[in-house]
């Protein structure tokens, strides 16, 4: 009371007076003692009076003085006044803010705003604003409004009465009061959620702290030691040197982490994290173990947030005082971490210096010993990772062991393409998705592809492998990403050892840098399907306003994202995959006995091609096998394969792959077994085929019966390499036989073909005559066929003629060029029985069954059937063959196009029953007689019979 008495009278005394500082502070003094006053009330149990703004008298005596300090006039001949009255000025704006403040935080005029005044006051912040956002010390949104509902005070009021004290006056007032006013200016911001302001106020705070630090280093810095060698006297520096030692005192690095903090803070505030980029101990790293990295976003999806233009000038200010402090280490995390948020919108220049900045940065960090360095920074640069296929010649195939148990003979895989009797196998489906093939101690090769978004070209000092399995000889490699481009490296990898390799992504590491694992999982529809989602969820936000304030930055959303999400089960990430098999041979081919791979062939003749291999591996080959292939193939296979032709012609095909292929070898005759270094010789068959143009040999060889180390169970596959060699064929078709035709045994048909002969060659008609000449006409037939010579050479043809029961014959014939000549020769008829020509036209195939589409009538189809067994028949028991007029060339001669007719049927077939007649007892005329007569049967067997014969005299009319 005796206080409220004497600043009454002060007022009284001052009020009239010119001394208007003094009146200001005797003001600050009765709104002081009327606080404690109210506070005294408290602790003695009084009720405080019932007004509804008790502090409305305060808050005026307050304002007041305000008024009077801005308006207090100065000496005009110095300016020592000047520091006085901004400090003045100041602790009264900020005087009336922590009254406002307190009862705006205590909810009300009560004992929490008086413990709060007495307590905290402006420079800590009271526990009820600590309540909502424990990890920023900050009250929610909704909390700091409840408050203004509940006092009456809104935060606006507290910030533009805080205001006030920010002006040019504080440049009159010393480094630590400057220091102690902004401190609680940025305090009260961030307390009522002002956080731009907040950060606007620390960025002066920062300013007047640095230059403190500059001045104390430069005053620091004024002593400098003259002598050199550091006192060590008689140091030769050379014979013109002169040098001196430097010499650099240790930074005093306390305090650091501090000014750190609120330096990322106030970036953080306007939307630039820059801890983006961690800053590891580079001496733990190596000693632990590091986590495995998780798939980041996709960089194209990062959401900016902010003005980039004034990001970017604070982004400088924070870099500049971790330079002046100095921490290197922490210059190239917030050089790198800006980069790595604001490139999109940066110039080049700016990503330019900020890279050579952070460069620069860790360079001085690890010449003075800092242990610490930064994690890479670039987020991910893995696009995508595949292993590049092996050569041909490399490649293993898988087989299983029961192959072996095989015959050739039971294989028809020239038919189908395939070893598969199924149009549709699933297991093969299922083998050709399986995991890549890799060979034990063989090199290979892997693609990663970098990703480099920025406009000056990214160096990695080190990019390896990352894998899991068996074990792998690999070395880092460094590379350099061109700018703003998708870069492809190859990666050589050995495995050391069988089994399964994995492998999940690639360890980068930048220069002067920690390595990092990047993962890269397989891609999945599900995984693909949810980041869909997620993006399109981003997108679907980016025009709306649904954030408020600071709630818009990046990671903001992303936690309310991830709080409003149901968090589905984690399921384990598949990576790439490879199956490394035993260690193979490798065979090669030396030398073939073919010119520049190619063979020239009539048609229908029989070559062979010597071809030498070298197993140029350290393991032997126990398993050789061939295939060919060639361009008459897979014409017909696809023929076979649509169904779509006759039965005739289907069975034709088949013949024809099956029976006259252009490439053949023995298996027999050539070696199966080749050693480390040997070289071995192996014979193959070209048959001269019309419409082959070109056509592979295809060599599988393993080594199957190895070495195990351990008594283990066999293995149920083994591998096997193929050596392919095209060959280029060439074909010269220059005969071509037509319009066979079967002919009876008649006079006058010998005459015919007689005459046909050239009267010239009185030599070629007795052989013809002799050839046709048989003892029973009756049992025999005339086989003929037309012969044309298209080529420009003579060729001699010869037909034989190979039949039970039956003399062998042969006919040869000289055909000129451009010529038909018609070659006949006696076939002995003969009969097939009835289950032979009962039997269905065959499939030589192993196809699945196909139903036919056959409309012809039982009548007709076994006419068919009887027509192809006769045809059969009869081309088993004629063979032709060519030889090359004064050379020695020779091959043979297809029938297989001739068709057969049902008259060539009846003539060549055998009669059910035949009658000859003789008669007896001479010429004379008798009116009974016997007759004796010899029928054969079916089975060829004669049998006698008697007959009457009754004459008598026949009258005619004249």
């Amino acid at each position: 009371m005796d206080a409220s008495v004497w600043y009454s009278e002060a007022i009284a005394m001052l009020k009239n007076s010119q001394d208007i500082a003094w009146h200001a502070a005797v003001l600050e003094g009765l709104a002081t003692v009327q606080v404690l006053d109210a506070w005294s009330a408290t602790q003695v149990g009084n009720a405080l009076p019932d007004e509804k703004e008790p502090w409305t008298d305060i808050t005026d005596k307050l304002v007041q003085a305000i008024g009077l300090y801005a308006k207090a006039p100065t000496a005009s001949d110095s300016d020592v006044d000047y520091p006085i009255l901004a400090y003045l000025y100041a602790r009264a704006i900020l005087r009336h803010t922590s009254l406002l403040f307190s009862i705006w935080s205590g909810k009300g005029w009560g004992p929490l705003a008086f413990s709060i005044m007495l307590q905290y006051g402006l420079t800590s912040l009271p526990p009820v604003l600590g309540r909502d956002n424990k990890a920023e010390n900050r009250l929610s949104f909704s909390g700091l409004e409840r408050l203004t509902s509940i006092t009456g005070i809104s935060r606006a009021s507290i910030a533009a009465t805080l205001t006030q004290a920010h002006g040019p006056w504080l440049l009159h007032l010393g480094s630590r009061e400057r220091i102690l006013v902004l401190e609680a200016m940025a305090t009260v911001y961030g307390a009522i959620g002002y956080r731009r302001k907040e950060a606007y106020i620390l960025r002066e705070v920062l300013g007047c702290i640095m230059d403190l630090i500059v001045c104390g280093r430069d005053e620091a810095g004024g002593t400098r030691i003259s002598s050199t060698g550091l006192g060590i006297q008689g140091v030769n520096f050379g014979r013109d040197s002169h040098g001196a030692v430097a010499v650099r005192e240790n930074d005093n690095t306390e305090g650091n982490s501090s000014v750190l903090r609120v330096v990322k803070y106030i970036c953080l505030v306007h939307g630039v994290d820059l801890e983006s980029v961690k800053i590891v101990d580079s001496s733990k790293v190596d000693n632990e173990k590091q986590e495995p990295s998780q798939v980041p976003e996709d960089s194209s999806s990062y959401e900016l947030f902010g003005w980039p233009e004034l990001q970017i000038g604070i982004v400088r200010e924070a870099i500049a005082v971790a330079e002046a402090l100095p921490d290197y280490s922490a210059v190239a995390q917030f050089s790198l971490s800006s980069l790595k948020s604001l490139h999109p919108v940066m110039s080049q220049g700016d990503q330019h210096h900020l890279y050579n900045t952070a460069s620069r940065a860790l360079a001085i960090a690890r010449r003075r010993g800092d242990s610490r360095s930064v994690a890479y920074w670039s987020g991910q640069p893995i696009v995508s990772l595949e292993v590049l296929p092996l050569p041909l010649v490399r490649i293993p195939l898988e087989k299983p062991m029961s192959m072996l148990a095989q015959r050739r003979s039971d294989l028809v895989p020239i038919l189908t393409g395939v070893i598969d009797p199924f149009l549709y196998n699933p297991r093969k489906l299922a083998a050709a998705q399986g995991h890549t093939m890799l060979v034990e101690n063989e090199s290979c090769e892997l693609i990663v592809t970098l990703r480099n978004p920025y406009v000056f070209d990214l160096e990695l000092s080190s990019l390896s492998l990352s894998t899991t399995g068996v074990r792998i000889d690999t070395k880092a490699v460094p590379v350099i990403i061109p700018a703003n481009s998708f870069h492809p490296v190859t990666v050589i990898a050995k495995p050391l050892e069988p089994g399964l390799l994995v492998v999940r992504g690639c360890v980068v590491q930048a220069p002067g840098g920690v390595s990092q694992e990047f993962a890269l999982p397989l891609s999945t529809e599900e995984e693909e399907e949810k980041q869909l989602r997620r993006r399109s969820a981003r997108d679907c936000e980016a025009g709306r306003s649904k954030y408020a304030g600071l709630e818009s930055r990046p990671w903001s959303k992303d936690t309310k994202r991830a709080s409003g999400t149901i968090q589905s089960s984690q399921k384990v990430p598949r990576f790439l995959q490879c199956q490394v098999v035993p260690e193979q041979p490798l065979l090669r081919i030396r030398r073939t006995s073919l010119t520049h791979g190619a063979v020239m062939l009539y048609n229908g003749e029989t070559t062979t091609i010597r071809v030498t291999l070298e197993n140029v591996s350290s393991l032997p080959i126990d398993f050789l096998r061939l295939t060919f292939d060639d361009s008459t193939i897979a014409p017909a296979q696809q023929a076979l394969a649509e169904g779509e032709m006759p039965v005739f012609d289907t069975y034709e095909t088949e013949y024809s792959l099956i029976h006259t292929p252009v490439f053949t070898w023995d298996s027999k005759r050539n070696p199966q077994e080749i050693q480390s270094g040997e070289k071995v010789v192996i014979v193959i068959n070209c048959f001269g085929k019309v419409g082959c143009s070109s056509g592979a040999m295809h060599i599988s060889y393993s080594y199957i019966h190895r070495r195990q180390a351990t008594l283990q169970k066999p293995q149920d596959v083994f591998h096997t390499r193929q050596l392919s060699y095209p060959v280029l064929v060439t074909v010269y078709h220059m005969l071509e036989c037509h319009s066979m035709d079967i002919l009876s045994y008649a006079p006058d048909t010998v005459a015919e073909l007689l005459e046909q002969m050239d009267e010239t060659e009185p030599v070629a008609i007795t052989a013809r005559r002799a050839l046709l000449n048989v003892v029973d006409v009756a049992e025999w037939c005339i086989f003929s066929v037309d012969v044309r010579n298209t080529y420009g050479l003579p060729f001699e043809v010869t037909f034989e003629r190979d039949q039970p029961d039956a003399n062998k014959a042969s006919t040869t014939l000289l055909v000129p060029p451009g010529s038909t000549s018609r070659v006949v020769l006696p076939i002995k008829k003969f009969r097939l029985s009835e289950d032979h020509v009962s039997r269905p036209i065959p499939t030589l195939s192993d196809r699945q069954f196909v139903v036919t589409k056959s409309n012809l009538s039982s009548a007709e189809e076994r006419l068919q059937r009887e027509l192809f067994w006769y045809r059969e028949e009869l081309f088993k028991y004629i063979r032709c063959t060519w030889k090359e007029t004064g050379g020695s060339r020779s091959g043979n001669l297809s029938l297989r196009q001739q068709r057969m007719t049902q008259i060539m049927l009846k003539t060549l077939r055998t009669e059910e029953a035949r009658i000859d007649m003789s008669l007896y007892e001479g010429w004379k005329v008798v009116t009974q007689t016997e007759l004796v007569c010899v029928s054969t049967d079916e089975d060829h067997q004669s049998i006698p019979f008697h007959l009457d014969l009754n004459l008598g005299p026949v009258f005619r009319p004249t």
